[in-house]
């Protein structure tokens, strides 16, 4: 069994997150060979030589000046020119990178490579001639060799033993895989990013309460009407011919075209098929995974650009502007593509979260006894922050954030979430956000409408 485990470097030097649980997941598979891959500068090959003492038998490198600058689908025909070489009987990809946070290259790669594909892996349940997987969602399903998973943060990476050996890299270049340098780097990207701003929005003007005015605020928010979410682009012209894959992108459709087409969800080849037939000039399609996984596919199968998780979009009546977080939620990046349609997935929510949502972060685990008592009491959903996910005292379903999912509840309470940009791009959209944080000085509030500065153990009888 031959596994290849495509791996990133992150910004700060280290293995991408996820694709160290990739990694990871290759290692626990017994009597597997495991090659790893990345795509980078030179100096990317220390980085690798390190990681092959957890267990690689081999380290492939793919340099040249021809690869820089890719977006998803030109790292995509990269990386499928490599994996075409190897031959590899399962190929194991991160969901996605902190950079990015697109979730794209690893679909992308599995329509290039010809591999069958399952996304959101949360456990590998058995591997012959077919790989059985649970997912994200706790479906189980099962894809034949070859085939192509990408995987969830389901575990911690291995440290090298002391008696580890480095393996051997292999330097490879895009005469090695024999690519078309056209379809390569910046030069064969269909999406190009024309500017990035600070990201500032979802800020508000918090109001700084005492504990004994929660209950009052929580029924004050209740009794007014639910929060619509729409887009915030100010769109003199309209582009024509704008198809929607499933109703939930309509808001972010009527932004920027008054000529809607939605298409039923299908399968990619079926979409695919429409997309061609009818060239529109846009389409888009929500955030969910079902369609992140198939705006993927598709824009494999075409060749063209894909923009993901936008909060904005505006036009010309020409082109189709895109407003998307990357780096963590830190920046905004305003984005076009060059080819037509201009495809994107936008910034939908998740429409089976209860009136009020309660998200609980990693300061406050000691009192989730007491957090879950409050939740029922009010008829609330739970949430929870990232690190209280990675820390394993919430289950991941329950994150909320650019790498969880995005909600927009009447009531949000935060108790004990610092407010890190990467947390608030996922319930900006909420209606009335009360936060409880000891720390005045915590971002949260920045984003809240009401604030207690207080301990939850303060606050608990009030609730």
């Amino acid at each position: 069994m031959n596994i290849l485990v495509c791996i990133r470097q992150g910004r700060d030097g280290e293995i991408n997150p996820f694709d160290a649980c990739a990694y990871e997941a290759a290692l626990q598979i017994s009597g597997a060979s495991v090659t790893i891959l990345s795509m980078g500068p030179e100096s990317t090959k220390d980085f690798l030589t390190n990681l092959t003492r957890l267990g690689a038998q081999k380290g492939i490198l793919l340099t040249d000046k021809a690869f820089a600058g890719a977006d998803t689908l030109a790292t995509a025909y990269t990386l499928a020119l490599a994996a075409k070489k190897i031959k590899p009987d399962l190929i194991f990809c991160g969901r996605q990178t902190l950079e990015g946070d697109t979730a794209q290259v690893g679909p992308m790669l599995a329509i290039k490579t010809g591999y069958s594909l399952i996304t959101n892996v949360l456990e590998i349940q058995g591997v012959s001639e077919s790989i059985t997987c649970k997912t994200r969602y706790k479906d189980i399903e099962v894809a034949k060799l070859p085939a192509l998973i990408t995987v969830e943060r389901i575990n911690q990476l291995r440290r090298p033993s002391i008696r580890s050996k480095l393996a051997e890299i292999e330097v490879w270049n895009a005469d090695t895989i024999m690519a078309d340098k056209s379809r390569c780097g910046l030069i064969g990207s269909p999406t190009r990013v024309i500017k990035t701003y600070e990201n500032e929005s979802g800020k508000r003007k918090c109001e700084f309460i005492s504990p004994a005015d929660i209950n009052k605020v929580i029924s004050e928010a209740l009794s007014r009407e639910k929060l619509n979410i729409k887009t915030y682009g100010n769109v003199p012209k309209s582009l024509k011919k704008v198809y929607i894959v499933g109703s939930e992108p309509m808001e972010f459709a009527k932004s920027v075209s008054e000529d809607i087409t939605v298409l039923e969800k299908s399968d990619e080849n079926t979409i695919a098929d429409i997309i061609k037939r009818e060239q529109p000039s846009a389409v888009l399609w929500a955030s969910d995974i079902w369609s992140k996984r198939c705006a993927a596919k598709v824009a494999a199968m075409l060749d063209l650009g894909l923009c993901a998780d936008c909060t904005m979009l505006e036009t010309d009546g020409e082109k189709l502007i895109m407003y998307r977080p990357a780096l963590s939620g830190s920046i905004i990046a305003k984005i076009e593509s060059l080819t037509t349609p201009a495809m994107a997935t936008v910034r939908t929510t998740d429409e089976n979260v209860t009136n009020i949502l309660v998200t609980a972060g990693f300061g406050v685990r000691d009192y989730m006894p007491q957090i879950r008592e409050f939740a029922a009491r009010i008829g609330a959903e739970l949430g929870a922050t990232r690190k209280a996910v990675d820390n394993n005292f919430m289950p991941y379903d329950k994150q909320i954030g650019l790498t969880g999912k995005t909600v927009s509840p009447p009531v949000y309470i935060a108790i004990g979430v610092s407010g890190a940009v990467h947390h608030i791009v996922g319930m900006q959209r909420a209606g009335t956000v009360i936060a409880i944080n000891p720390d005045r000085d915590a971002p949260i509030f920045e984003y809240a409408d009401y604030g207690i500065v207080a301990d939850f153990e303060d606050i608990y009888k009030h609730l």
